[in-house]
């Protein structure tokens, strides 16, 4: 519960941080879709980078990651098929889950909370239709 509730407030200060810092929102896609343009990649390099670096960082320190598994059902196919579609609802919705749910609602954007309840609404009736047919 402790790790949970320090992960959160870390996620919160960092998009405070670059909120306040640089003027832009923390949403993961936006941030990686501009890695495509050479120009836009000075912020941006070092924000992925420490993503990655703060998992290595916890692994490294010997933080308990849950483990988990491929679906047999699916496999890797169907986590890239999975992929693709959050990609397109990315696109779609004009922001991604961390964008909407994080940054979003906290600035009280009645775009992001239309979003982020199709978000749960969708996650929703999809495990409910799919439940056990996956394993």
């Amino acid at each position: 519960m402790t790790q949970a509730i320090l992960g959160g407030m870390l996620i919160g200060l960092s998009a405070v941080l670059l909120y306040a810092g640089l003027g832009r929102i923390a949403g993961i896609s936006g941030i990686a879709f501009g890695m495509l343009e050479p120009a836009a990649r000075h912020w941006r390099l070092p924000f992925l980078a420490g993503l990655v670096g703060g998992g290595w960082l916890a692994v490294s320190a010997g933080v308990a990651l849950t483990p988990w598994t491929i679906p047999q059902a699916g496999g890797a196919g169907l986590l890239a098929l999975a992929g693709l579609l959050v990609g397109a609802g990315t696109a779609l919705g004009n922001g991604c889950t961390s964008g909407h749910g994080i940054c979003g609602l906290a600035r009280l954007s009645p775009r992001s909370l239309a979003a982020v309840a199709t978000f749960m609404l969708a996650g929703m009736a999809a495990a409910t239709l799919l439940r056990g047919a996956l394993s």
